[in-house]
């Protein structure tokens, strides 16, 4: 009998590991967080297989599912054996809980394995996170910080973050920084699935319902933040930051240019890259400027026109009315400031104030 687990059911204070199954593929589309790959099958195989499968037959499927994964059987099995050293529970999981996560726990469980199914597959935990992340997002006061491009809103929610205060990372759980620069430097973008997975556990952990975020559009990249995500964001308190040009500057160079000479010349095609797409915006000849300073690394010059070209003039279109104005030219003395404002606000619910008095 194969031991099976609902994910709600799992117990945060077990010593577990979730182990997906599937191909690196879709274990690079999304997966659970904190989950391993240990796959069956490779992406080609699994595609083979899968053509078999709808094409064929079945059971010739299943006959080259069985080949593709004895084959792999020994290099699974040592991986599996190494978790098993780490961890008392191994929990498995596949897309739907089917014959990838099944066939492997039955015959670990055979070799004494203290392995578990995880019900449903990834299909199943979607399910419940699409259940349970309206429900956490109901609790949650946002006091959402915005500013133009480049007055340190990031740097000030990772400072709150160290000072023990709750934040939800949006662009962190998109790999993206929200604007059509916004992937230089990071790589692939998260897709939607993957990021509400990250923007769940995040939020699941956190020690109140007082939660700082940075303000965004609808869209960061290629994700759309749910609509009632969105909702509880306008819904709360908002702080206007400003600083600076050079400040600004600064701040844009720090995240966007690497410092490594090795890798200087791959930032700058991925900056010129992302300036092509501009073209729609921006005229031919600037953008043709832009790109010749980049090349010759005056970085300085060129944020400074986009800033006062582009974002800054997009940016006058999203006004909110603001609870609090803030220069912000020190991240530790803004955050003083913030910390100091939330203390004194009137009718906080207990948790806010339970948070904003352990300093």
């Amino acid at each position: 009998m194969i031991k099976t687990i609902e994910y709600s059911q799992i117990d945060e204070n077990d010593k577990y590991v979730l182990i997906d199954v599937r191909s690196p593929g879709e274990f690079k589309t999304a997966t659970i967080p904190g989950a391993v790959n240990v796959y069956l099958f490779d992406d080609e195989e699994r595609k083979i297989i899968g053509t078999v499968y709808v094409q064929e037959s079945v059971e010739k499927a299943k006959k080259l599912g069985m080949e593709a994964a004895s084959k792999n059987l020994p290099i699974i099995y040592e991986k599996i054996n190494q978790l098993g050293k780490e961890y008392k529970k191994l929990i498995f999981f596949c897309a739907r809980g089917g014959m990838r996560s099944s066939s492997l726990v039955s015959l670990l469980a055979s070799l004494g394995v203290n392995a578990l199914k995880l019900r449903g597959g990834y299909k199943g935990y979607r399910s419940y996170i699409n259940d349970e992340l309206p429900k956490v997002i109901e609790k949650i006061n946002f006091t959402v910080i915005h500013g133009n491009t480049g007055t340190g809103k990031t740097d000030i929610l990772k400072k709150l973050s160290q000072r023990g205060y709750d934040i939800l990372d949006l662009e962190g759980a998109a790999n993206h920084r929200g604007s059509l620069l916004g992937s230089v430097g990071l790589g692939s973008e998260n897709s939607q699935k993957q990021f509400e997975s990250l923007v769940y556990h995040s939020l699941k952990n956190m020690k109140g319902n007082c939660i700082f975020v940075e303000g965004e559009s609808k869209r960061i990249g290629n994700i759309i933040i749910p609509e009632f995500i969105y909702s509880a964001m306008r819904a709360g308190k908002h702080i206007n930051i400003t600083s600076n040009i050079d400040f600004r500057v600064k701040n844009i160079i720090k995240d966007y240019v690497q410092n490594d000479e090795s890798e200087i010349k791959n930032n700058n095609l991925e900056i010129i890259e992302a300036l092509n797409k501009l073209r729609k915006y921006i005229s031919d000849k600037n953008i043709d400027n832009y790109i010749a300073e980049i090349e010759s690394c005056n970085y300085e010059w060129v944020v400074e026109e986009l800033m006062i070209k582009y974002y800054d003039p997009m940016y006058q279109n999203k006004e909110y009315n603001y609870d609090l104005h803030l220069k912000n030219n020190n991240i530790e003395e803004t955050c003083n400031n913030i910390i100091g404002w939330m203390k004194n606000i009137d009718n906080r619910d207990k948790l806010c104030e339970a948070a904003f008095t352990k300093e």
